[in-house]
């Protein structure tokens, strides 16, 4: 009793100064929230944080989104449907008005359900063109995207001349209005996000054997028609409640740009289906955030841009596939081959004026035909490695790049041999050709090289010479 009564003593004042505390901090909180709300960032503090409940409605509801069309998105990118996804999320248009003309009202859910019909219809009908006749499956996709938007806006006409006053709104399935989210709209599209995830994990191993050999699922016995169906089904699940969040125009770049992006990363499926819905993800928090932080910015739009952003960033930074990484290879295989036309330059003339002899740069510059500042660099790198001693003027090989320069050599002579003799290639015309190859060959292919023109010699002779390589 007497513990019990020293606890109360003890927690009591405890538990009145933490309330007093949480209470003091809420007020702070709320001065600060009072003082940075008139400034930039106070704005980008409240979207961070989503103090605001239609912020956190839009960012929530825009990131699952984006999280299940990156990855639904992956499969439809590897089965090459980005058009018809395309035509998918104009042929939802026609469903959307004819859900309000019959009820003569706006309700989401039995608008959802018109888009899904019409969706369907739309890509049942570029399927079934592709098997007519002379109709490719652009022309298909060209015409159903059409004639199906036609009709929508035909019907959208209708729709604003009936002047009842409950069309308002009705354009923003084409162009999105994410910040006219509501909390019914995100929970449909976290419901329809989780059924599209967890049909994508189940049937992931489905999925990618029709997207990488489909002609072995049929032949296996998989029923490859409707694993396809099922695929294209979360697709225009997806599309259909993207509508909102971004317009019908614009849910393609959604299903397609991050599992684009992701391709730049990685080779293995997985890791891209996830990277792609990371991407999406990232995209949709990123798009729906700015859009807070600045109110006059269409958040679709923005969501869009967005994704088009982390493309370029992998496309150019993508340590495999990037731009930049393939400029980098690019260069770098440019200054091994300059170094190494210098060194083979510098072995021949040893090879006819015997081991250690100096050589006049100006007759190296000429052999090679390269530029001033070209050959200044060349040089410069063969010294700075120590593979050439020169002043200036003169210069010779050192011990070092000596073996270096035998390695090449031998390189472009047995590839010159193998091409005179397997390739009836004449011996004036081989030099050219030897000097692409002589830089990739691995010791694996000179060693098959050597067997196939029974060459044992550690350099064999110039086939430019008369009688050699016949």
């Amino acid at each position: 009793m007497l513990r019990i009564l020293h606890m109360r003593r003890v927690l009591f004042p405890a538990v009145v100064l933490f309330i007093g505390a949480g209470e003091a901090l809420g007020d702070v909180g709320g001065a600060m929230d009072g003082i940075l709300e008139i400034t930039t960032w106070g704005k980008i503090w409240r979207a961070l944080t989503l103090v605001d409940h239609t912020t956190r409605v839009v960012v929530i509801g825009t990131t699952v989104l984006g999280a299940a069309a990156g990855v639904v998105g992956t499969f439809a990118y590897l089965r090459k449907r980005a058009m018809l996804g395309d035509a998918l999320s104009h042929a939802t248009l026609p469903g959307i008005a004819l859900a309000f003309v019959i009820l003569g009202e706006k309700r989401l859910g039995w608008m959802t359900v018109g888009a899904a019909v019409t969706g369907v219809l739309g890509v049942l009908a570029v399927l079934g063109l592709r098997r007519v006749p002379r109709v490719k499956e652009d022309a298909a996709i060209g015409i159903v995207l059409s004639v199906f938007f036609g009709a929508g806006l035909v019907l959208m006409s209708l729709i604003q001349q009936m002047g009842s006053g409950e069309e308002a709104g009705l354009r923003s399935f084409i162009y999105g209005k994410a910040a006219a989210m509501l909390t019914n709209d995100a929970w449909l599209i976290g419901v329809s996000a989780g059924v599209v995830l967890v049909c994508c994990v189940l049937l992931f191993k489905e999925f990618r054997l029709i997207c990488f050999d489909q002609s072995y699922a049929s032949s296996q016995g998989w029923p490859v028609g409707l694993i396809d169906l099922l695929m294209m089904g979360l697709v225009v699940l997806t599309t259909v409640v993207g509508l909102q969040a971004v317009g019908m125009i614009l849910v393609v770049a959604l299903l397609i740009v991050p599992a684009a992006a992701a391709r730049f990363w990685t080779d293995r499926l997985g890791r891209m289906t996830v990277a792609a819905g990371v991407f999406g993800a990232l995209s949709g928090w990123l798009g729906s955030t700015i859009s807070a932080v600045l109110p006059r910015m269409p958040t679709g739009a923005v969501i869009v841009l967005c994704t088009g952003v982390l493309f370029l960033m992998s496309m150019i930074l993508s340590p495999h596939r990037g731009v930049l990484a393939g400029l980098i290879r690019r260069m770098r295989l440019a200054r091994r081959v300059a170094d190494q036309h210098l060194l083979r330059a510098l072995a021949e003339i040893e090879e006819s004026r015997g081991e250690g002899t100096r050589v006049e740069e100006s007759e190296l510059w000429k052999m090679r035909s390269w530029s001033a500042a070209g050959f200044s660099r060349v040089m410069g790198r063969g010294q700075r490695r120590g593979w050439i001693d020169g002043d200036g003027r003169q210069c010779r090989l050192t011990a070092t790049g000596r073996t270096l320069a035998k390695r090449v050599l031998t390189n472009h002579r047995l590839w010159e041999l193998y091409l005179i003799r397997y390739a009836d290639i004449a011996p004036s015309h081989v030099d050219r050709d030897a000097d692409e190859i002589e830089h990739i060959l691995s010791e694996g292919l000179v060693q098959e090289l050597r067997q196939a023109l029974a060459e044992e010699t550690t350099i064999p002779p110039s086939p430019h010479v008369a009688g050699v390589g016949i």
